[in-house]
């Protein structure tokens, strides 16, 4: 059985923004998937829930796990929610986990300010999605630029979805986490804000700080962040 691996997107994209992770599995023959989370690309329409999210997330990694070893990579509020669940008292299965650009817990002032500025940029002409756009035109390279946003921005699920997060235990669900894994952060990356104690929680976890790149880590740097997946199947492999 070979390994698989299932991606889960950030908060307002959609699986699109794994495009160049999943061409560079298909060239050294790996499978990969990626879902797009409820109210979020295909599921536009759809009511973002948690219980909805987990459901996704289970789907695609029991299917995956009839075929081989599961290697679950997740991003921002993907990462996460993924982080809970990967931490569930009856175990996924989930064999190593990537977790990208998300060790902050989403409680208190920070998810407030991040709610507060979410709703301001909302009122904007376009939703700002002018400012959205410079910004990621001025730090994408162009292979992955086109994809972050080819499923639609989730604007009406965003502060839902935001609000939503403030019930994950994620100190519990660390604290259960013995697979391998990696943290993977940008250097200029705010939801850092919580990477000692997620690295604390999780001591045998590997932390991986990508200089020079902000919270789109993974768009921003693909080749370094198709190199951790290498790390992370290899790990997997040299454990069978």
């Amino acid at each position: 059985m070979t390994a698989q691996v299932v991606f889960v997107h950030g908060i307002r994209t959609s699986a699109s923004m794994w495009r160049s992770q999943l061409a560079h599995l298909d060239d050294i023959g790996v499978e990969g998937v990626a879902v797009d989370l409820p109210g979020h690309g295909t599921r536009m329409s759809e009511t973002f829930t948690l219980d909805g999210a987990f459901a996704t997330i289970d789907d695609a990694v029991a299917d995956a796990a009839t075929r081989g070893p599961v290697l679950l990579a997740a991003h921002s509020m993907g990462g996460l929610i993924s982080t809970a669940y990967v931490g569930r008292e009856h175990t996924p299965p989930v064999d190593a986990f990537i977790a990208a650009s998300c060790t902050a817990i989403p409680r208190g002032l920070g998810l407030a300010t991040y709610r507060t500025l979410a709703r301001g940029f909302d009122r904007l002409p376009h939703r700002g999605q002018y400012f959205a756009d410079l910004v990621l035109d001025r730090t994408l390279p162009a292979e992955t630029r086109a994809d972050f946003g080819a499923g639609g921005y989730a604007y009406d699920t965003q502060d839902v979805a935001l609000r939503s997060l403030s019930v994950l235990d994620l100190v519990a669900a660390l604290g259960r986490i013995d697979i391998p894994m990696w943290f993977v952060n940008g250097q200029w990356d705010q939801l850092r804000v919580n990477e000692r104690l997620f690295t604390t929680l999780v001591p045998h976890a590997e932390l991986i700080v990508v200089p020079r790149t902000s919270h789109l880590v993974t768009a921003m740097r693909p080749r370094v962040f198709n190199a951790v997946i290498d790390l992370a199947l290899a790990t997997m492999a040299a454990s069978d």
